[in-house]
């Protein structure tokens, strides 16, 4: 219920704020449960994406710190999100979503590169559509990447690609992983060079070089 309550409002402030919104080939979402997987472009991007889905109802993952807070945890938790742990996943990372899209009524985003600032891929949201058994929808977010520059009202276009049907007796091996990994990959750069071939995304170079060092430390 509350997600039908905060979806119009979300809805309205994003007109408020940007107002420039535009949707390509919504006939491509499924009828029944996905995990929606796009590249991570800007923080807002579950919102659109969320609001562009419509009326599909949306679960999300959030980092657990989000939920410390006895209020956001309630937002959150009405909103279908449910927490995460970034440093020690654990099972429960795969067994809350793989439950969730089993009942049939909520859908998923995904960003498999998990943050902004990589482009390395990896397996979860493969693994998670598996065990489901549910297809992947490739989505692409284009417009501003700034929240200056999304507050000028410059156009966001959002795309949705074919989904990518994962067979049950594929293994995610590395290979496996791979070959996933290639199709979401080429979803995407169909997407960007159907809605504007001359977008090019470029992260903030600051927070790229610290992503850069973490990853140098693991």
């Amino acid at each position: 219920m509350f997600y039908k309550i905060i979806r119009p409002i979300a809805r309205f402030i994003v007109w408020l704020l940007n107002g420039h919104t535009k949707t390509v080939n919504k006939k491509n979402l499924p009828e029944g449960s996905y995990i929606l997987v796009a590249p991570h472009r800007t923080w807002w991007e579950p919102i659109i994406f969320a609001l562009a889905a419509s009326p599909k109802e949306f679960s999300f993952m959030a980092k657990k710190e989000l939920f410390r807070n006895p209020i956001l945890r309630w937002i959150l938790v009405h909103a279908h999100a449910f927490p995460v742990d970034r440093f020690n996943p654990g099972p429960s990372v795969i067994k809350i979503p793989v439950r969730t899209l089993k009942a049939g009524k909520l859908a998923l985003i995904m960003f498999p590169s998990g943050t902004r600032y990589s482009s390395e891929l990896k397996g979860g949201a493969a693994l998670i559509a598996k065990l489901a058994n549910v297809p992947l929808l490739p989505a692409v977010y284009q417009g501003p990447v700034t929240f200056k520059d999304f507050l000028k009202h410059k156009r966001v276009t959002v795309g949705f690609g074919e989904p990518i049907p994962i067979d049950r007796r594929l293994k995610l091996d590395e290979a496996g992983s791979e070959m996933i990994n290639q199709q979401m990959t080429a979803a995407w750069a169909a997407l960007d060079q159907e809605i504007n071939p001359d977008f090019h995304y470029v992260p903030d170079e600051k927070h790229l070089e610290a992503e850069k060092a973490k990853n140098q430390l693991k």
